[in-house]
């Protein structure tokens, strides 16, 4: 009648049902929550959760969001920091900054952000080194230009 047995809980469970933003629905505020969040409507404000954010295709965010992951099929424009995966569909259209840890890009996408990536270690990559050397994580990248040419001035610079 009753086992014993322990099944992980998924997210709704943990967290709740899923909240959901209609179309044709403008909120102004303040989100806070455990569950996933969809947003088919406008938000003007901010989110917070520790479940994923969906925005669908007619769905549109002015504001600040912080959540695990998100998939964006419609628009965004803001401050959005996602901790694992930020999947921007085809129909996206994003402005403003994004702090990732993963991303990935449908081609179509517009993409008018200041994007910075973290690494496995979850802590931003901020190289500083005037080196332009390749840094040690598979993660990490910089593109430097410097100018090869000591002698002439008028070339134009490199990259390396």
């Amino acid at each position: 009648m009753f086992s014993d047995n322990k099944k992980p809980r998924t997210m709704n469970e943990i967290g709740g049902q899923p909240n959901r933003i209609e179309k044709n629905t403008t909120i102004k505020g303040d989100i806070v929550s455990e569950a996933d969040f969809r947003i088919d409507g406008k938000l003007d404000g901010n989110v917070k959760t520790s479940g994923k954010v969906v925005i669908g295709k007619d769905g549109y965010i002015h504001g600040k969001v912080e959540c695990v992951n998100a998939d964006i099929e419609g628009s965004f424009n803001g401050e959005l920091l996602v901790s694992d995966l930020l999947s921007l569909k085809s129909s996206a259209v994003i402005e403003g900054t994004v702090q990732v840890s993963k991303l990935a890009v449908e081609p179509g996408a517009t993409f008018n952000a200041t994007c910075s990536m973290k690494g496995k270690s979850g802590s931003l990559n901020r190289n500083t080194s005037d080196s332009g050397s390749i840094p040690s994580s598979s993660n990490d990248y910089k593109s430097t230009l410097t100018n090869t040419s000591s002698s002439r001035s008028h070339e134009p610079a490199k990259a390396s």
